[in-house]
């Protein structure tokens, strides 16, 4: 068992230090094609879905009157999907702005108020800003530059968190950093396979080619980067597009959203099975959607040999009290126990890469090199806390459960 569980660690820890050296070198070996850009001012619409967020509503859409771009080149579709608290109260306050259009619908789900947008946009480019989520004001410029190149079909921004206020919020900054990271990597490779629902815009002849939104498993946006993926249709991220976006304030409703979230995952990619360890879709499908997969057994591995670890040190120290006694000393360092291990040496250095990637992320977004220490909070939290939810994913995934939204 011993060797066993010996092998396993070698395995995880090889695999997990080899995905973040290509992600990085991914990132190293790609073009910055940011800078060269001009300014182009396509008309754009922002579809903006509404369920009972009467508390954030009115900034969301400030943010978006706010936009550094032409008003007469854009217009807002604040769309309610059958708001049960003080919404519709909140939008009248926006319905004869000349930029913002005020639409109602009974309740089906985001998608449903997605493809309603859709249909009303006239516009050649659409895109989606969640009602609890802010922008930028160079944000929409950035993004409009993307798509001076005919190839690309959507385009993705850096989302990170608003007001991060708590120990909570702290955690999710620190893991939207790494985040924005890894959509940077992920476009360089072409294997972007989320488009978040923060401001994520595409070429409204996508929906003519692929078809409109689903509501596949509470993750639309994941899905419908896949699609686009399997139809060879070019996703590229602006890093510099920022959209804040308010975290969950709670390990419950966190813990909730996530559910949702990786139960999306694992049904999203049964459904395009097809493509994993599949060349015609190159990185994505041999190394990106395989590595994914694979990191959910890694982190309930990494969990439950934790908490074995956990009970053998405590029953050896029961038994140093029970046959010894009590006694307290202060604790010591000597460099002579220092586990010299190569098993040690690859976790501290793959430790080591990811907390340089938390970081770079936030470079990536900003352009600032900006060193915090709520990476510690992203490690310690949730290395306790994230295989809960993943494990409550996976049963989801194997009983055929569906996350619910709220």
């Amino acid at each position: 068992m011993n060797a066993l569980l010996g092998s396993m660690n070698y395995i995880f820890i090889f695999v997990s230090l080899y995905f973040e050296v290509f992600l990085l070198m991914s990132i190293i070996d790609s073009p910055d094609e940011t800078k060269s850009e001009e300014d182009y001012f396509p008309y754009m619409d922002v579809i903006v879905p509404i369920f009972n967020e009467e508390k954030t509503i009115a900034k969301t859409l400030h943010s978006l009157l706010a936009l550094d771009y032409p008003k007469d080149k854009y217009n807002i579709l604040a769309i309610d999907d059958g708001s049960t608290d003080g919404t519709l109260e909140a939008l009248k306050h926006f319905k004869d702005h000349k930029n913002i259009i005020v639409l109602s619908k009974p309740n089906g789900g985001k998608h449903t108020a997605l493809n309603l947008g859709i249909s009303t946009s006239k516009a050649e480019f659409i895109g989606c800003l969640d009602a609890d989520s802010f922008v930028d004001r160079e944000a929409l410029k950035l993004i409009a530059r993307r798509f001076r190149n005919e190839h690309v079909m959507a385009v993705t921004p850096s989302v990170v968190i608003d007001d991060a206020n708590n120990i909570i919020r702290k955690t999710q900054k620190a893991e939207y950093q790494y985040g924005n990271f890894v959509r940077k990597a992920f476009c360089a490779i072409g294997a972007i396979h989320i488009a978040p629902g923060p401001f994520s815009f595409y070429r409204k002849s996508v929906f003519e080619k692929v078809g409109m939104y689903r509501k596949a498993h509470n993750t639309e946006d994941m899905e419908m980067a896949m699609r686009l993926q399997k139809n060879g249709l070019k996703i590229v991220n602006e890093p510099l597009a920022l959209v804040y976006t308010v975290g969950p304030s709670s390990i419950k409703k966190l813990y909730k959203q996530r559910v949702r979230w990786v139960s999306g995952f694992l049904a999203n990619l049964i459904d395009y099975k097809g493509m994993v360890f599949n060349k015609k879709y190159g990185d994505l499908g041999l190394i990106v959607l395989p590595f994914a997969a694979f990191g959910v057994f890694i982190s309930i591995f990494v969990f439950i040999k934790g908490i074995l670890s956990l009970i053998k040190s405590l029953w050896m120290e029961f038994q140093k009290i029970y046959f010894g006694g009590f006694y307290f000393h202060f604790p010591s360092f000597d460099w002579f126990y220092f586990d010299t291990s190569a098993i040690s040496i690859l976790g501290i250095t793959l430790l080591a890469i990811t907390i340089f990637t938390v970081w770079l992320g936030h470079k990536i977004s900003t352009g600032k090199w900006h060193f915090s220490f709520e990476f510690i909070y992203f490690f310690t939290i949730y290395i306790i806390i994230s295989p809960f939810w993943i494990s409550k994913a996976l049963y989801n995934t194997i009983t055929s459960r569906e996350a619910s939204w709220r």
